[in-house]
C-alpha cells in the first residue's frame, strides 16, 4: 500500500530522477536539453535576495535562484522557492487574455526545480514541480502542478525501471484487447488501422511496437512542458503534461499524462469539468464542460463537448462528439456524433459518419464472450435508437431506419437503406436510396466535409468524394449481388447457363419489371427473409453512377491534358484495381502492399517515414483515381480501351452532362420537398413565417453554389468536346 515518508526539507526540489537512473550523474540532463535558453543566467546579488526576502518570499538555498539581467524583484511577492530554479526576463506589464489581466511576475506560489520563462503572470499556483514554463503565460489560481521523474506524457511507452503493466494501451475495435496499439504523439488515424489489422502478421506487429518505441527516450527526468502564450486558469491537477503553444486551458478537473498539441495557428482549447486522463490531444482541438476521456487519441481539429465520455478509442481529425459515449473504438476523420443517449462501443468506423440520437453500436452482454467488432464504411449513419449486433459489416454511406437489428449483418450494398419490415418480420434492403431519395443531403456531405477540414498540414489526401474508388469497387460488389439474387428468386425453373447471367438479362431487358420479391442471402444470420428492394432501379442506378464517375475522371484530365497525353496514360490501363481505406486515404492494395513489406524488412524505420509515404501516395492519387475510372468505364460499357477514340469520349462526356443535370435536379427536389410538405409547414403559421425561420428556398447556399457549378461545368465541358 502507498505511505508517507518524511525526508529532509533540505533535499526538496532535489533527487528528481532516482541515482540507479541519473544520465552522466546529472539530474538535469534532459532539464537542460529541454530548456531552451536564450539568455544567461546568473545567482542573486545580495541586494535582490533582501528585497526578495523582505517581499515575503522564501528559498531553501538562495544560491540555486538563478535570473536573467532583467530581474525585477519587487515584482515576485509571497512565493517559497525549492531545489534549483531559473527565471527569465521581467517587464512592469500587465497580460490581457479574454478580459482577464494580470499583472507580470511571480505571486503567491510555491515552486520546486522549475524553469520560469520570460515575462510571466503567475498567481496563486498552489504548488508546481518540475516543470518547464514558457514565455508570456498566464498561470492564475491552479492548485496542483507536478511531474513523475518517469513521465511518457501519453505515449505507450515505459521508462527504464517500469513494469510491462503501467503501459498504456488503446484496445481498439473490439473489447477482448486483441487489436490493442501503442499510442504516440503524431499518431494518425492510418497507423492505428494498419496496426489493429494484421494480427496474425507477428513480424509486422513487433515492427510497429519498434517503431513506436524508437520514437521516445527510455532515460528518466523529461519535465513537463507549459508552451509560450498558454493559459492555465482555475484548474485543480496537472501532473505529467506536455502542452504547446497558446493552449488555453481554464476550469479543468484534471489532467494527467497527456500530450496537449497547439500553436499560434491552431490552438487547443479544454474547459471547465474536464478530466483527461493518459491521452494524445491534437492541434486546434476543442474540448469543454465535463468530458471524461481515459487512453485516447484525440487527432487534430476535432471537439469533445457537454460530458462525452472518450475511452480506450481513437476519434479521426475534424469530428465531434457530443454527451454521448464512445468505447474501444476507431474512428476515421469527419465523424459526427451528438445527443446523450448514443453509445458506440467495439467498432470500426471508416468516417464521414453520423451518429443519431439513441443509436446503440455495440454492448449487448449476452453473448458468449467480450464484444466483437463492427466495421463501418464512410458515411455509416445508424438513424434514431438504432440497436447493432456484433459483428456486423456494412458498405459506405449505409443508412439504418430506426429499430432493434437482432442479428449480424453483412450488407454489401453501398447508399442504402436498410430497415425492419415490423409486420411481415424481414429485413429489407434498399441499394441506391440515396440517390432515388435524398439527393441533397448526399452531395451536400462533400462540400460539407471538405468545408471543415481545418488542417494545416495536410500530409494525408482523405477521400470526401461519395464517388471514389471505394464506393465504385463497392458498386460493382452491389451489381453482382443484384444479379444473383435476381437471377436466383426469378429463375427457378427457366432454363439457363446460371442464375447470374439469368439476373444480368433480366435486369438489362428493358421491359416493364415484373412485381415480384426478389430475395437476398448472407446478408443476415438468421432464418427470416432479406427483401432486396427496388432491384431494378437499384442496378440501373449504379451503373450510371459508375460510367458518370468515370467520366468525370476523363472530364477533369483532358482539362489539364491533351488527347495524346490521355493516349499515353491508357496505352497500358491496368485492369481496375482494389482499395483499402487507410485513415481516410484510399491505398491501391500493390502500394499498400509495398508499405506493409518496407516496415517488415526496415525499409521504413520510423512513423515519419511511414508517413512521408502517406504524402507520396497522396500526391500519386490524382492519377491512380483516374486511371482507376477509366478502367470502370471500360468495365461497365464492356468496351475495351484500344477501341476507344474522340467520338467514344465524346459521347461520354454528354452522358456525364445529363447525369450531373439529373442531380442537380434531384438535389433541388429533395430539398424542395420540405417546403412542399404540409406536415412541415403546420408548425408555422404562414408560408412566410416559415420561410423567415429556416430560410427562403432560393436563398440556399449550397444550391447556389451547385448552380454556379453546374453553370461552369457545362461551359468547360463544351470547350472540351469543341477541342476533341
Amino acid at each position: 500500500m502507498s505511505h508517507v515518508v518524511k525526508q529532509s526539507l533540505a533535499r526538496l526540489g532535489y533527487d528528481f530522477v532516482p541515482e540507479p537512473y541519473l544520465v552522466e550523474g546529472d539530474e538535469y540532463h534532459h532539464r537542460n536539453r529541454q530548456f531552451k535558453a536564450d539568455r544567461s543566467y546568473r545567482q542573486l546579488t545580495i541586494e535582490e535576495i533582501e528585497t526578495l526576502t523582505t517581499n515575503n518570499n522564501y528559498s531553501s538555498n538562495w544560491d540555486h535562484i538563478w535570473v536573467t539581467d532583467k530581474f525585477i524583484p519587487r515584482l515576485v511577492q509571497n512565493n517559497k522557492f525549492y531545489g534549483f530554479i531559473r527565471i527569465g526576463d521581467m517587464e512592469e506589464v500587465f497580460l490581457d487574455y479574454r478580459e482577464l489581466r494580470l499583472p507580470c511576475g511571480i505571486y503567491n506560489s510555491t515552486f520546486v526545480s522549475c524553469d520560469i520563462g520570460h515575462t510571466v503572470a503567475i498567481s496563486h499556483v498552489r504548488f508546481i514541480s518540475h516543470f518547464i514554463v514558457g514565455n508570456d503565460v498566464i498561470l492564475a489560481n491552479v492548485n496542483e502542478m507536478t511531474t513523475s521523474n518517469n513521465a511518457k506524457f501519453g505515449n505507450g511507452i515505459l521508462k527504464v525501471g517500469d513494469v510491462e503493466e503501467r503501459r498504456i494501451q488503446l484496445e481498439l475495435c473490439n473489447e477482448n484487447g486483441g487489436r490493442s496499439v501503442l499510442p504516440f504523439d503524431g499518431m494518425q488515424a492510418g497507423d492505428v488501422f494498419l496496426w489493429s489489422r494484421y494480427r496474425a502478421d507477428d513480424e509486422l506487429q513487433t515492427r510497429f511496437r519498434e517503431l513506436t518505441e524508437n520514437k521516445y527516450s527510455i532515460e528518466r527526468g523529461f519535465y513537463s512542458t507549459i508552451g509560450d502564450r498558454c493559459v492555465i486558469k482555475n484548474t485543480q491537477t496537472i501532473k505529467d503534461v506536455k502542452i504547446g503553444t497558446d493552449a488555453y486551458i481554464k476550469g479543468v478537473n484534471k489532467l494527467k499524462n497527456l500530450t496537449i498539441n497547439s500553436s499560434q495557428e491552431a490552438f487547443t482549447q479544454i474547459g471547465e469539468g474536464c478530466e483527461l486522463v493518459n491521452g494524445i490531444i491534437g492541434y486546434g482541438c476543442r474540448i469543454f464542460y465535463g468530458v471524461k476521456a481515459v487512453r485516447f487519441v484525440l487527432s487534430s481539429f476535432s471537439q469533445l463537448k457537454y460530458g462525452a465520455r472518450l475511452i480506450n478509442s481513437f476519434l479521426g481529425d475534424n469530428s465531434t462528439i457530443s454527451c454521448c459515449e464512445v468505447l474501444n473504438s476507431l474512428i476515421f476523420p469527419a465523424h459526427e456524433q451528438h445527443h446523450n443517449n448514443s453509445f458506440l462501443c467495439a467498432a470500426l468506423v471508416k468516417g464521414q459518419s453520423n451518429m443519431a440520437a439513441g443509436a446503440t453500436v455495440g454492448s449487448n452482454h449476452n453473448s458468449r464472450a467480450a464484444d466483437g467488432e463492427i466495421i463501418a464504411g464512410r458515411g455509416f449513419w445508424p438513424g434514431l435508437c438504432v440497436s447493432l449486433k456484433h459483428n456486423s459489416r456494412f458498405a459506405s454511406y449505409s443508412l439504418i431506419v430506426k429499430g432493434d437489428f437482432l442479428h449480424e449483418l453483412d450488407v454489401k450494398f453501398p447508399f442504402c437503406l436498410i430497415s425492419n419490415e415490423v409486420d411481415t418480420n424481414r429485413l429489407v434492403v434498399l441499394p441506391g436510396y440515396w440517390f432515388m431519395y435524398n439527393m441533397y443531403a448526399l452531395m451536400r456531405n462533400t462540400s460539407k466535409f471538405m468545408a471543415r477540414d481545418k488542417r494545416r498540414f495536410k500530409n494525408q489526401h482523405i477521400e470526401y468524394d461519395i464517388l471514389a474508388p471505394d464506393t465504385i469497387n463497392e458498386m460493382f460488389v452491389a451489381l453482382s449481388e443484384i444479379e444473383k439474387a435476381v437471377g436466383k428468386t426469378m429463375g427457378k425453373g427457366a432454363d439457363m447457363t446460371s442464375e447470374q447471367t439469368f439476373g444480368r438479362q433480366l435486369l438489362t431487358n428493358e421491359q416493364p419489371w415484373p412485381k415480384q420479391d426478389v430475395f437476398l442471402e448472407n446478408v443476415e444470420y438468421s432464418k427470416r427473409k432479406v427483401v432486396l428492394a427496388k432491384p431494378y432501379e437499384a442496378y440501373n442506378l449504379y451503373k450510371r453512377m459508375i460510367r458518370y464517375y468515370g467520366a468525370m475522371q476523363v472530364f477533369s484530365f483532358l482539362e489539364q491534358h491533351d488527347w495524346s497525353s490521355f493516349q499515353a496514360q491508357v496505352a497500358h490501363l491496368p485492369p481496375r484495381f482494389e482499395v483499402e481505406n487507410i485513415g481516410g486515404q484510399l491505398f491501391r492494395l500493390d502500394r499498400l502492399a509495398h508499405l506493409l513489406d518496407g516496415i517488415r524488412t526496415g525499409r521504413y524505420n520510423s512513423w515519419e517515414e511511414v508517413h512521408a509515404y502517406y504524402h507520396q501516395c497522396s500526391a500519386d492519387y490524382p492519377l491512380d483515381k483516374f486511371l482507376h475510372g477509366v478502367a470502370a468505364l471500360v468495365e461497365i460499357t464492356d468496351r475495351p480501351i484500344e477501341t476507344w477514340d474522340k467520338n467514344f469520349v465524346s459521347a461520354l462526356l454528354e452522358e456525364a452532362r445529363e447525369t450531373k443535370r439529373w442531380i442537380f435536379h434531384e438535389i433541388v427536389n429533395s430539398r424542395h420537398k420540405d417546403y412542399e410538405n404540409p406536415y412541415k409547414q403546420m408548425v408555422y403559421d404562414s408560408y412566410e413565417e416559415m420561410e423567415a425561420v429556416i430560410g427562403k428556398f432560393e436563398d440556399n447556399d449550397f444550391i447556389n453554389k451547385e448552380t454556379i457549378a453546374l453553370e461552369a461545368f457545362e461551359v468547360s465541358l463544351d470547350n472540351l468536346i469543341a477541342k476533341l
